[in-house]
């Protein structure tokens, strides 16, 4: 039996819509109603990291979980980590980010992540660790704008992200859930080039055939919009990682999905073709304006809105 937690997340999404068929599945969720492409025979239980009592029902008889959590700060890991263990899981294969390895981020977000894998490492469970750079699917947060301006707006425009296509991560995760060899592994995940924002923008111009302007934002631009949606942590954390990113922490590419999966990680192209019509669709009257977020869409609390997971980075 395998558990999936953060399955109304992007990458829970493409994890259930990519899950074997046959294979004994669970899913776990705050509001199982939410919960979509659960496949064929899969069951759906309601489960609470602040809950307990759920987490030992969801987590009976399960073999290998895959642990999402989105609340930086808080004890979520902790929680499913002691309830995987009173269940008698063997194995737990958790998402995280590739800033956890880069010495020079510091951020609450990162901070948070590092214990969560530490968490995870030390409990005496069998354990992978996936760490993802940023989502290519956070560029629909330009989407608004682009349908009503024909504009992209974003942060240090030509700093490089080697961002990956979170199906590519869903199929990664799948692997290791469904597959023996990949305890203690921890896996880089990146798409197989690094793009900017600017980059980005001109190829989402060519796929739709119109011309989009690209806007850079100033830091002070960026801080003042983040500051009204976010926390103030979170605002300092997605500042600091565009920093980074800015400094070329964020461009390097790995071929891990191509090691894993034996098929090589999708282009942006590929990514934005698959999706071009939320980016589509006629000219409307405009909107607040849409920021990208460097490290990834945040919710409120820090909880990830899009994802279901930390701000990718």
């Amino acid at each position: 039996m395998v558990l999936v937690t953060g399955a109304t997340g992007t990458v829970g999404r493409e994890v259930l819509r990519t899950f074997p068929a046959g294979r004994p599945l669970r899913i776990m969720s705050r509001d199982p109603s939410r919960v979509s492409q659960a496949p064929s025979g899969a069951e759906t239980v309601a489960g609470d990291y602040e809950d307990p009592l759920s987490l030992d029902r969801a987590l009976a008889g399960v073999e290998t979980a895959f642990l999402v959590t989105a609340r930086p700060g808080g004890g979520d890991d902790a929680a499913f980590v002691a309830a995987a263990r009173r269940a008698g899981v063997r194995r737990l294969v958790k998402l995280s980010a590739a800033a956890v390895s880069d010495p020079g981020a510091g951020d609450v977000i990162t901070r948070w992540q590092r214990a969560a894998e530490e968490c995870v490492r030390g409990c005496g469970l069998r354990w992978t660790l996936l760490r993802p750079r940023a989502f290519m699917s956070n560029s629909l947060a330009w989407a608004e704008s682009v349908r009503g301006e024909r504009t992209v707006r974003a942060l240090y425009g030509t700093s490089p992200n080697a961002c990956v296509d979170p199906r590519d991560i869903a199929e990664v995760a799948v692997r290791v859930l469904t597959e023996q060899g990949h305890d203690g592994r921890t896996y880089t995940l990146t798409g197989p080039r690094a793009l900017t924002a600017a980059e980005q923008t001109e190829e989402l111009s060519r796929l739709l055939g119109v011309p989009l302007r690209f806007v850079e934002l100033s830091p002070a631009r960026a801080r003042a919009t983040w500051a009204r949606r976010y926390p103030q942590p979170i605002v300092e954390a997605l500042l600091e990682s565009a920093l980074r990113q800015r400094a070329g922490a964020k461009a390097g590419v790995q071929d891990t999905v191509r090691a894993v999966t034996g098929s090589p990680a999708r282009s942006f192209g590929q990514w934005a073709r698959d999706h071009l019509e939320a980016f589509a669709g006629p000219i409307a009257l405009p909107g607040p304006a849409g920021i990208a977020d460097p490290a990834g869409p945040v919710g409120p609390a820090g909880r990830v809105a899009s994802a279901g997971r930390p701000a990718s980075t």
